[in-house]
């Protein structure tokens, strides 16, 4: 699906060179990297009320602002943190979001320690492979699915915050829960193969 320059890709991408570069290396890859995965569950958090291109906009600063997203580090995080967080124009400066990251980092250690690692929790609600869909137009992509609602109830028990099921959602298509990029998108066919 792709012209002689140009390739075909999901309607959402629209212009923004970020947003394409997002779609093209990383939207829908299937990732099993722990910290990888605490750095989705919390800009996916972040993103709640936002567009996304607002929060990857501002990724490299959360990056930096939350020690690389090493959850070890985070979940140490005290009130001096916060305020130095709360001040830092490079994330989002929401005194909920934030202190979510903090307890989420906590979360996140315990269900590591429970699973052997959060990728060996998260990747079980969708039996260890992509779930593969076959979308025509945007318009057709779920908000939400029931795996979704099962997943945010499972991080709710345990303590997560800013996990509802469409940010839950959200974050299984970032990291490769499930392939929703559109059928004539050059992608999709491509990560049928992960």
């Amino acid at each position: 699906m792709t012209t002689s320059t140009h390739p075909t890709r999901c309607a959402w991408t629209g212009a923004d060179q970020l947003y394409r570069d997002y779609h093209d290396l990383e939207w829908g890859v299937p990732v099993h990297d722990d910290r990888l995965l605490f750095e989705f569950l919390t800009l996916e958090g972040a993103q709640a009320g936002l567009s996304w291109i607002t929060v990857l906009r501002k990724r490299e600063s959360y990056r930096a602002a939350f020690s690389g997203f090493d959850p070890e580090l985070v979940a140490r995080f005290d009130e001096q943190k916060v305020a130095e967080l709360l001040a830092n124009p490079g994330i989002v400066r929401n005194r909920l979001k934030i202190a979510s990251t903090i307890s989420n980092a906590h979360a996140f250690l315990q269900v590591q320690e429970q699973f052997g690692s959060f990728d060996a929790y998260l990747w079980r609600f969708v039996e260890g492979r992509p779930i593969q869909n076959s979308c025509r137009s945007i318009r057709e992509v779920p908000a939400s699915t029931p795996v979704s609602d099962s997943l945010s109830r499972d991080l709710k028990k345990r303590g997560f915050r800013f996990v509802g099921s469409t940010i839950c959602y959200a974050m299984m298509q970032a990291v490769g829960m499930v392939n929703d990029h559109t059928v004539d998108c050059f992608r999709w066919q491509e990560l049928q193969q992960q």
